[in-house]
């Protein structure tokens, strides 16, 4: 991003300092994370050089290869979140051939760039809510004492049909009324300040948003709609509606308001381009399942190099036309991610291979990476359970060896049936907590979990399982 735009900044994080917040969250995979790590500093390496220099250098893309779990999608989100870059995640298989039903490869771009605006209006509306808030404030005032509305007599009929704009002078009556309510006024925004009226019901008008139809964004025709309600927008005003909220609610739902009236639409959309341009990150995933492993059949096969083809020209560069603008994808991150169990990374068309030049193997999980997740992540699935026991006054305590107990079950049932990484924890802890979950609430008491809870649970099922694969 340029220096002038100073809407959002780009941490300046050393990719150690990118891998060690990683490391709070992901257990291992430290390849992965350096390589991360590596391309989005260069980014900002970029951003610091002349212009004519920053066009010559192109993103570091990455292609992402291990099973599902372990990992790979945490690891592009996490970054992208605390470096507070636009990021989109997308699915390879969600992409047709041009001509057939589908989702276009496009869509990625204009995903990406509305998660760029948001960003930016956020931040934009952030650096105004205390203008914003004012201004709600007299709203609310001016609808807690409202103005008397002014009766005009009609002494001639024929002032009805050709109006009389002759101002009216003011009687001694009206200017009393017209004092006390500003007495009023000031009486009111000193009780609104101590909130005194909170918990109070109104009646106050917002204008009516449209819902996204989620039918149409999967058949691709999400840009037609937006277009045509930004259309239709211009020729009609909005609608409003009268909505009852307590005088807290109204103060936020106004002050919303009152922040996208003093905001620069135009200027949002502008930064908001230059951010997804520069910082913008898309995560593909399963690009395994559009590889062609066929190379002598048809059908499918040539789907799926379709995709292929029409992916190339927006990861190589080109410009894609948005509701916003257009947006150039020559500097935009991709980061390609498969299981490739089945496909290898060689069976894609060469040049989409040619624009992915870094290829990172991340790793199966084992228990002892199973036991590092319950107990070293930040936010670890027990500190989840423990905190949602604690509503219904169930104390939950795990011991060692009962967060070793549940490792060793979830690794074994990843090795006995489909190995789903790291998810496949929340399947072991569920099953062992199910009476827990169901009964707490009925009494407050203490549930420890240990080795012996853990094994009188689930060690039937881990025999069952074991026993299924040689069951004719």
């Amino acid at each position: 991003m340029n220096e002038t735009n100073d809407t959002i900044q780009i941490p300046n994080m050393l990719p150690k300092d990118i891998v060690s917040h990683l490391d709070k969250y992901i257990i291992g995979q430290s390849e992965a994370k350096k390589s991360i790590a590596i391309a989005i500093r260069n980014r900002y390496r970029r951003s610091r050089l002349p212009k004519e220099l920053q066009e010559e250098i192109s993103p570091s893309n990455i292609i992402m290869m291990g099973p599902t779990g372990v990992g790979k999608t945490e690891i592009v989100r996490r970054a992208s979140k605390i470096l507070g870059t636009p990021f989109v995640k997308v699915e390879a298989t969600k992409f047709t051939e041009v001509g057939y039903v589908g989702r276009d490869v496009e869509s990625m771009i204009r995903d990406l760039v509305e998660a760029s605006i948001r960003l930016v209006r956020a931040e934009k509306i952030k650096s105004v809510q205390e203008d914003a808030q004012k201004l709600a404030t007299e709203r609310l005032i001016d609808i807690l004492v409202p103005a008397k509305r002014k009766q005009r007599s009609m002494n001639n009929p024929f002032e009805m049909l050709f109006g009389n704009n002759q101002p009216q002078t003011n009687t001694a009556e009206e200017a009393e009324e017209e004092k006390h309510r500003n007495d009023q006024k000031v009486i009111f925004k000193e009780k609104l300040r101590r909130h005194e009226f909170d918990d109070q019901v109104i009646e106050i008008e917002v204008e009516e948003r449209h819902p996204s139809n989620d039918l149409l964004a999967a058949t691709g025709m999400d840009q037609v709609m937006d277009n045509m309600n930004d259309m239709m927008k211009n020729i009609m005003p909005a609608k409003k509606k009268k909505k009852r909220v307590t005088v807290n609610e109204a103060r936020e739902i106004l002050a919303e308001e009152e922040a996208e009236k003093l905001i620069d639409e135009d200027l949002v959309n502008q930064e908001a381009i230059e951010l997804a341009e520069n910082h913008g990150i898309i995560f593909i995933d399963e690009i395994d399942k559009i590889a062609e492993t066929n190379v002598n059949g048809g059908g499918a096969g040539v789907s799926r190099e379709g995709v292929q083809r029409d992916i190339l020209p927006i990861v190589e560069g080109s410009v894609v036309k948005t509701k916003y603008g257009l947006v150039k994808t020559d500097h935009i991150l991709f980061i390609a991610a498969g299981a490739f169990h089945v496909s290898k990374p060689e069976d894609l068309i060469p040049e989409l291979q040619g624009r992915f030049p870094f290829k990172v193997q991340l790793h199966s999980l084992d228990k002892e990476d199973f036991v590092r997740i319950l107990t070293e992540t930040e936010h670890s699935l027990p500190e989840k359970y423990k905190a949602l026991l604690d509503v219904d006054h169930t104390t939950l305590t795990f011991t060692q060896d009962g967060l070793e107990a549940i490792a060793e079950y979830a690794y074994e049932m990843n090795e006995n049936e489909e190995d789903l990484g790291a998810r496949r924890l929340v399947s072991v802890m569920e099953k062992t907590l199910l009476d827990t979950l169901y009964e707490a609430g009925e009494s407050q008491e203490e549930v420890i979990v240990n080795a012996a809870f853990v094994k009188n649970v689930c060690k039937l099922d881990i025999i069952e399982n074991s026993l299924d694969k040689y069951i004719l």
